[in-house]
């Protein structure tokens, strides 16, 4: 029998396992995936963002999925603390722009190998390839049930993760296990997800990598929100920090039907619109003689030129001495709101992060127990919580994982 069986071997999971074997707890940590913190290796694009050096005050700010639940959690185990045990087992860290913070060799298994050690030096029990099938309780004992073995315990902590990338192992189940014992269930839907565009030009831009541009979105008179930094076109439509930022309001907007959600592009946010014609009027005193279509070389990416020439409508043939200063003018408005209409956010299971499960309403923020169910506990992101870009939901993770290890 184990003083405390942990089912999931992500980031929360591994944080409670480790924190309650420091605390002399008999741990068994359960995953079905072959390795532990599979959703690890892809996160940062393979580089793992770890957390952020943001002030702790400003992360709650960054989790618009009740981020104020996660107050306890975040001044209990902050940023620091993280940065402090990771560096406890040989891992170097390194922070980047945005205060996003990276192993310092840009590898995410590091991450993992940190924690692998953690894990040994606590006694915590790794059982890998194992599926838990079912929960039950009886008599405050608790029965985890996978397809080898059953454990007993009088506590268990669900940190199984979302319903996003369930190749993973990130594939719901903890929504199920919680709801059989009593719990409420948030709908799950993707939060930071990319965005599918109904017009045919985006796709052409497919691979285009936008740096130091603004991006707003509005659903009829309503704006919804705006970023600045940096976005990629893909075959279905946009994607990268700025869009992912973007698409939780924007899928509650698609979510009620009335009106369309349009995205407006600024490539050049850093320029008034009198700035850029004043930049555009000497770009095109240089190339006075070259016809419309070859004078955007200074001012655009070459993949982007043919798309904004066949926009602005003025006639690529055109000579630049022959444009005129209304065509000039469309050219600078098309420049700073360039407009796409969002059709949708493409599937959960692309989604970096799950917006809903557990309820926090029914879970206690100061040790992430339930409240409803004694000797159960949760860490994660199988809770209702979601952040932002830039190592917030990585360090609710952490934090959260922390709260249930100490806790039980």
């Amino acid at each position: 029998m184990y003083d405390v069986v942990i089912i999931g071997g992500g980031a929360a999971g591994m944080m409670a396992a480790v924190q309650a074997g420091f605390r002399q707890k008999k741990v068994a940590l359960i995953d079905k995936n072959t390795r532990l913190g599979k959703k690890i290796l892809i996160t940062g694009k393979g580089r793992c963002n770890i957390t952020n050096s943001a002030p702790i005050d400003e992360f709650i700010e960054q989790i618009p999925g009740n981020g104020r639940f996660l107050y306890s959690a975040f001044y209990s185990f902050d940023n620091q603390a993280v940065l402090d045990f990771l560096a406890s087992y040989g891992l170097e860290t390194k922070v980047e722009r945005g205060g996003r913070v990276f192993p310092k060799n840009d590898r995410s298994q590091d991450v993992i190998e940190a924690f692998i050690r953690g894990l040994a030096e606590a006694g915590v029990n790794v059982l890998l390839n194992r599926e838990v099938t079912a929960i039950t309780r009886q008599n405050e004992i608790f029965t985890v049930s996978t397809e080898q073995d059953d454990f007993q315990t009088t506590k268990v902590v669900i940190a199984t993760g979302g319903a996003s990338y369930p190749l993973t192992g990130s594939s719901g189940d903890g929504y199920r296990w919680a709801r059989q014992l009593g719990h409420t269930i948030v709908p799950p839907k993707p939060a930071l997800v990319p965005l599918v565009t109904k017009e045919p030009w985006v796709r052409e831009l497919q691979g285009l990598s936008l740096r130091n541009v603004r991006l707003s979105a509005g659903c009829g008179r309503r704006k919804l929100g705006e970023e600045f930094g940096e976005m990629l076109f893909t075959h279905y439509g946009v994607s990268g920090p700025i869009v992912l930022t973007l698409s939780r309001d924007i899928n509650e907007a698609l979510g009620t039907k009335k009106d369309k959600v349009i995205l407006r592009l600024n490539l050049k946010p850093a320029l008034t619109s009198e700035q850029l014609d004043k930049r555009i009027v000497r770009d095109f005193e240089d190339y006075s003689r070259k016809q419309f279509k070859n004078a955007l070389d200074e001012l655009l990416p070459k993949l982007l030129i043919p798309v904004v020439v066949e926009l602005s409508q003025i006639n690529p043939d055109k000579f630049i001495h022959q444009v005129t200063q209304a065509e000039r003018q469309r050219l600078v408005e098309l420049m700073q709101n360039l407009s796409m209409t969002v059709e949708s956010t493409r599937p959960l299971k692309e989604a970096i992060v799950t917006s809903g499960g557990v309820s926090v309403k029914e879970v206690d923020p100061s040790t992430m127990g339930s409240k409803l169910v004694t000797g159960l506990f949760f860490a994660g992101e199988v809770i209702d919580v979601d952040g932002n870009t830039g190592g917030y939901n990585l360090q609710a993770a952490w934090s959260t994982g922390y709260l249930a290890g100490i806790s039980v």
